[in-house]
């Protein structure tokens, strides 16, 4: 066992000897769009049929409020806490991102516009967040490239005869399913295993030191080509 896999696990155990909930997330299946969502306060209606911990029962899971996310604003998340396995859990919606702040659909815009570029990835980054300088754009664009280059891969790996011979790109994932919202239906088309696919897609670990996707997503030191 590595030492952030055992750190990992310590750091879990000691979260139960205190009686502290771990935080699991689950996907809530919807086809709303955010602006939906919170209009119709979904969360309201959304249900955790069984415990995961205890799926034969007898646990006493009950629901446990909401949490509030970031964006957009108004969105709430539904809870269930189980008592006995010290764990929460959470209905993520489809139209949200795991593990970020944003909507699956402004990951995809990003992705897109960095697929689609025709000026150098720092020009891209500064007109799509001229708020936090350069350097800092073109790694808030980087961190999402990545994570949808690592989601793609994986979910390719998921479903080879779906996506046999299709390329790891959002573009061409999307024509291959033949949808307009690629990150959604990518996260459908995962199924149970959507528990393992990377973030944001996934609810899964953040991959670390995953080279090849990072080298795909990013370029030599200097200025890129027009």
């Amino acid at each position: 066992m590595g030492l952030a896999a055992s750190t990992k696990k310590e750091r879990l155990a000691t979260e139960q000897d205190r009686g502290e909930p771990r935080r699991v997330q689950l996907r809530h299946e919807s086809r709303l769009t955010a602006v939906e969502y919170v209009k119709q306060k979904a969360w309201e209606g959304a249900s955790l049929q069984q415990c995961p911990l205890h799926p034969e029962g007898g646990c006493g899971i009950a629901r446990h409020g909401t949490y509030v996310r970031v964006e957009p604003p108004g969105m709430e998340i539904a809870r269930w806490y189980c008592k006995p396995g010290h764990t929460t859990f959470s209905l993520l919606p489809d139209c949200l991102a795991a593990k970020l702040s944003s909507t699956l659909a402004a990951v995809e815009t990003v992705v897109d516009a960095v697929e689609r570029r025709e000026s150098s990835i720092e020009a891209l980054a500064e007109k799509l967040r001229p708020d936090i300088g350069v350097q800092g754009a073109v790694r808030w664009v980087r961190r999402r490239v990545v994570a949808i280059t690592l989601a793609m891969v994986a979910l390719k790996g998921l479903q080879p005869d779906v996506l046999s011979g299709v390329g790891a790109t959002q573009g061409e994932v999307r024509a291959a399913l033949k949808v307009d919202a690629v990150l959604a239906a990518a996260r459908e088309l995962a199924g149970t295993q959507v528990a393992h696919l990377p973030p944001y897609v996934g609810f899964g670990a953040r991959h670390r030191g995953v080279k090849t996707a990072k080298r795909r997503a990013q370029h030599q030191a200097g200025a890129d080509p027009p």
